[in-house]
């Protein structure tokens, strides 16, 4: 971000009342993730932070329920909905949301489309990659959560854990050097 000089800084705030707000709309009107963070706490009042990860669980639902071509199709379909689970954390602040989220978005993956990961082999390769650093990437969010919210999680994330060390992730899981099994941090 640029920084506005001294002069500049006293010359915006005298400005007159009407053309600062003139400005201050425009400057809004460029950055969609703020626009809608100001949907979301001034216009929502937060109160759609449910139904917001709802839409998201809809997504990953249609993801899986749907056939892929490939593991590679798979993968860009994950990374998108990856993406939109990012820009609801950006929007609301929801820490809770993205662990609850990025966790069933992985773990459904072997539950739901586990032909693309199950055995290792070139074509699976790039998606057990992908599985196992977002796996990586979930356990450091949660063990920065208090040990009761980390209980809410504990049973799904075993069970991902579980699959990361049973499929074509587990080579992987063991350079990465991800746990096999998930205790709740005191």
């Amino acid at each position: 971000m640029a920084k506005i000089e001294k002069e500049l800084q006293q010359a915006i705030v005298a400005m007159p009342q009407k053309e600062k707000d003139k400005l201050l709309l425009r400057l809004i009107g460029k950055d969609d993730i703020l626009i809608q963070q100001l949907t979301f706490t001034l216009v929502e009042e937060s109160l759609t932070m449910e139904s917001r990860r709802d839409d998201i669980k809809v997504l990953i639902d249609k993801l899986y329920d749907t056939t892929n071509y490939s593991s590679g199709y798979l993968m860009m379909d994950m990374r998108y909905t990856n993406a939109e689970i990012t820009r609801h954390v950006k929007v609301t602040k929801d820490k809770y949301g993205e662990v609850e989220l990025t966790l069933k978005l992985l773990k459904e993956c072997f539950e739901k489309q586990l032909k693309w990961i199950e055995k290792y082999s070139s074509k699976s390769d790039t998606l057990a990659l992908y599985v196992v650093k977002r796996t990586d990437f979930l356990l450091k969010k949660v063990v920065k959560m208090h040990p009761d919210i980390q209980f809410d999680f504990h049973a799904d994330m075993n069970t991902l854990l579980e699959y990361l060390h049973k499929y074509a992730t587990a080579y992987y899981a063991k350079e990465l050097q991800i746990p096999q099994k998930f205790e709740i941090a005191e």
